[in-house]
């Protein structure tokens, strides 16, 4: 193999790698945002639980965060803005991918 052989295939590896951890910062976080719009829904336990599993589920109707946010804003009481939505979010992703990287 040649040396740009090496950096091809290195370059393909970290790719893989990037791709999984966004796969799974963006399921951890679609389970903590279904998590706490459960708990904005008064649910908690099981309940709280099952709702979040839903949330991940909604993530596979379409391509982006358009069917996650469209799910949790239809279940959300009308005080829940969408900008907070929006706004937890980010945040619950940003807050994902940190976890996501540091278990490896």
């Amino acid at each position: 193999m040649t040396t740009f052989d090496d950096r091809e295939a290195a370059f393909e590896r970290k790719f893989v790698l990037d791709e999984d951890q966004r796969f799974r910062a963006t399921a951890r976080r679609n389970r903590l945002l279904g998590e706490w719009a459960a708990a904005k829904q008064g649910k908690s336990g099981d309940e709280a639980a099952a709702y979040a599993k839903t949330v991940v589920a909604a993530d596979f109707a379409e391509a982006g965060d358009e069917d996650v946010f469209k799910k949790v804003r239809s279940d959300l009481p009308a005080s829940v803005s969408d900008d907070e939505i929006r706004s937890t979010m980010l945040d619950l992703l940003e807050k994902a991918a940190t976890e996501v990287k540091a278990a490896g």
